[in-house]
């Protein structure tokens, strides 16, 4: 089949696990035809007792439920029953280290009046980090990122990743690792799928919320931060000073937490070993490993999946 499913995974489907390869939706979606659908992306991890663990799943799904009342579409699952559906999903396909994918959809309509329903998928797959595990060469894009005045740019919507795609494209082309896009006032955002940090003289800089996603690996770096007590400030600020720091990073569930070798023509001096962005690093890997005190770090408690039970 693909790299994501074959003839034996098994997906959550409006209530039901029913078998990937056999899985419907309507052609005259209005997600199909309009990218009208909102999803999050969410990674398991087999920690180091051996147990499956979720992480940051009660974010994940909140932020799911945010961005579907954002769309104005209709949300009608709880997190609980959600988080239950995930687990179970992980079960059937055997998966502990995976990459999770939610998404609320929309029924046919080729208008643009308000839904009466939604529709819920979630699969899982295993996967790599995203962008890889050696140090990056980033091309600053021509693209930039939606005007938050056009989009509810809070939400992970679909329809807003034709951006990302474009510019991710744009760079590889041109022989570079990934992008960087700007904002519409020319400040640097965030990458077509990860936030962004720097570090200059030991402390950390990332871009102010009002113009990025507001992302929760984004969000699990700045407690981190708090408790290594590595100063960080949240601000606008340019390509041309992001040109002068000793190192930079991106962060995303997907990309966890990656370097940056160079940006442009310019190369980040510090060894990467060296810089306060390690300790970053090493610690978010610490932490999606590290156990719980329960199976689910204090989440809800998802009923035991049936491994036998026909699909």
């Amino acid at each position: 089949m693909t790299n994501y499913y074959n003839n034996n995974t098994i997906l959550f489907l409006n209530g039901e696990f029913v078998k990937a390869a056999e899985a419907k939706m309507d052609l005259y979606s209005q997600s199909l035809h309009y990218g009208y659908s909102v999803f999050e992306g969410i990674r398991s991890y087999k920690t180091t007792n051996g147990e499956t663990k979720i992480f940051k799943a009660v974010e994940h799904y909140e932020r799911l439920k945010n961005s579907a009342a954002a769309m104005n579409m209709p949300y009608h699952w709880s997190t609980e029953e959600l988080i239950n559906a995930t687990y179970d999903v992980l079960a059937k396909n055997n998966l502990q280290d995976a990459y999770i994918r939610p998404v609320v959809y929309a029924p046919a309509n080729m208008k643009f009046d308000v839904n009466e329903q939604s529709f819920i998928v979630i699969e899982a797959w295993a996967m790599q980090p995203f962008l890889g595990d050696q140090l990056l060469r980033i091309m600053t894009s021509s693209f930039e990122r939606p005007n938050p005045k056009g989009f509810k740019i809070h939400a992970k919507a679909a329809g807003h990743y034709v951006n990302s795609i474009l510019a991710s494209q744009e760079a590889k082309a041109a022989g570079y690792d990934e992008a960087l896009l700007t904002d519409m006032n020319g400040f640097a955002a965030e990458g077509p799928g990860a936030n962004l940090f720097y570090e200059k003289d030991g402390q950390l800089f990332t871009p102010a919320l009002g113009n990025i996603l507001p992302g929760i690996t984004r969000a699990t770096v700045l407690e981190l931060c708090k408790e290594l007590s590595i100063e960080v400030e949240e601000k606008f600020f340019s390509i041309e000073e992001l040109k002068t720091a000793d190192a930079a990073f991106f962060c995303g569930t997907a990309a966890e937490v990656i370097g940056f070798e160079s940006l442009d023509e310019y190369k980040f001096p510090m060894k990467w070993n060296d810089s306060v962005s390690r300790k970053i690093q090493v610690a978010y890997k610490e932490l999606v490993a590290a156990p719980s005190n329960s199976p689910r770090g204090g989440e809800p408690q998802p009923h035991k999946a049936n491994l036998v039970e026909e699909v």
